[in-house]
């Protein structure tokens, strides 16, 4: 649900990084618009300004914005938020507008923009627009361009967004503890001509990591690289939803990285190419086929493909820890080794201590161990088939036919044509699987609340 705040009303309330009480009034600022769902929200159709093709943020929303004296003025709230990273684990992170990343804002080529910025959090802050010409007064870096946003300040950013193309937002203050909380959110400039590089769904999500412990709330703001948590939007699978698509679709899909590391993007069942960066739009002969696309640390990249095949497909990051939740780290690898003889002694010490690893990772997933409070298991997840066993920065494209323009619903499952899946041969006949119902099996997602590994479990695929 999006409510609505009202903070400072009086013309009192303005503390501007430059000379524009004069251009933006003495006026009450926009309301400051607050989003508590953390469900990928509808896109945004424009009410008024120069008509655009909105995105559709992953587990995200567009922050509203109004007209005043042909200018779009939006107010962005630097606050404490709880983000659900997943069903079952909240974190305690610093964002914009009641959640983490903050909207998407959006506006077309030539727009001029008037930003308000409400700090309250307990230090300074600013917003630097990554990727944006603008004055330099504007650039949001503390000490360099403007003085810090004091708490319970508000700040004025003015500019015209000059270049179309897909930017991003984040503080230049404190900047290792501000973004490790989670401070950051995505800028889209459509271009003046809605028709250009027109597609029928567009996506965008950020990057973003963490590294809290088992049981605790906050991240470790200290961290270098050694994080537990990779997400998009700051959700990890199985809490990321679904990008739906209609049968031969055009797509794009948006994706910044704001994390430590680089991420090879990686895409199941067809080939994209890569169409825009931080930069700006590729040049048509410079662009070739892929299936992966490496992001590094500060950049975007927006990948276009056709949705020819109808189906379930992967999307995901192609680092494998990257695909897994809190409980992966430290765990020694014990693959082949016999630990009948230590369990007998360690079950006197500890009863219904269970082993693991010796046959690989996945065995895990056959097991029930309860959890600290607030930590998700390190591989979750179902699907039609029983555990899906992947976490982190992980998703599905789901690919059918007969959507309407603007369905975004999850249309479940894939129903797979007869003989279209693989199966178990055995001399003198064949065993094809069969989907199986799994726990919560309709949207991936674990129970909220549910505290046990289990990953594995829905049940036995029968041969007929």
């Amino acid at each position: 649900m999006v409510s609505r705040r009202n903070f400072f009303t009086g013309a009192g309330a303005l503390a501007v990084s430059t000379a524009l009480v004069s251009r933006a009034g003495a006026a009450s600022l926009p309301e400051a618009v607050i989003m508590d769902k953390a469900s990928t929200q509808p896109p945004l159709t424009p009410p008024n300004g120069r008509p655009y093709n909105p995105v559709v943020t992953l587990n995200g929303w567009t922050l509203p914005w109004r007209m005043k004296d042909g200018v779009k003025e939006f107010h962005l709230v630097a606050e404490p938020v709880v983000r659900e990273i997943a069903p079952g684990m909240k974190a305690n992170l610093w964002g914009y507008n009641g959640q983490s990343p903050g909207p998407t804002i959006e506006v077309v080529e030539g727009d001029r923009v008037r930003i308000f910025v409400t700090n309250k959090l307990p230090e300074h802050t600013s917003v630097h627009w990554h990727g944006q010409r603008l004055p330099n007064g504007m650039d949001g870096v503390t000490g360099l361009t403007q003085p810090g946003i004091d708490p319970g300040k508000t700040f004025v950013y003015e500019f015209v967004a000059r270049r179309p193309g897909t930017f991003m937002y984040h503080p230049h203050a404190d900047e290792m503890t501000q973004m490790a909380m989670g401070m950051m959110g995505f800028w889209i400039t459509h271009p003046k001509d809605h028709n250009f590089m027109r597609v029928d769904r567009d996506f965008c999500f950020l990057l973003n990591a963490y590294d809290i412990d088992p049981g605790s709330y906050t991240p470790k703001v200290n961290t270098m690289l050694d994080f537990n948590l990779w997400t998009f939007n700051s959700r990890a699978f199985p809490g990321i939803d679904p990008m739906v698509i209609a049968h031969n679709d055009k797509v794009r899909i948006r994706v910044g990285n704001l994390t430590m590391t680089n991420h090879p993007i990686h895409m199941h069942g067809h080939e994209f190419t890569v169409t825009g960066t931080d930069g700006g739009w590729t040049p048509p002969a410079s662009r070739w086929p892929e299936v992966t696309t490496d992001i590094a640390v500060g950049q975007m990249r927006a990948i276009e493909f056709v949705a020819s095949e109808p189906g379930d497909w992967a999307f995901h990051c192609h680092k494998s820890h990257h695909t897994m939740n809190a409980m992966g780290h430290d765990v020694p690898t014990l693959i082949g080794v016999d630990q009948r003889e230590v369990l007998g002694k360690i079950n006197k010490l500890v009863p219904g201590y269970m082993v693991m690893g010796d046959k690989g990772m996945a065995d895990m997933g056959e097991m029930e161990m309860p959890l600290p409070d607030n930590t998700l298991p390190m591989m979750t997840g179902y699907g039609p088939f029983g555990g899906i066993g992947m976490g982190g920065m992980f998703t599905v494209m789901k690919v059918r036919k007969g959507l309407a323009r603007g369905d975004y619903k999850d249309p479940g499952w894939y129903k797979h044509p007869p003989g279209s899946v693989a199966y178990e041969w055995k001399e003198g006949g064949i065993a094809r699987p069969e989907p199986v119902r799994a726990p919560d099996a309709d949207n991936m997602a674990a129970k909220p609340g549910e505290k046990v590994l289990q990953v594995t479990k829905p049940g036995k695929n029968h041969a007929h």
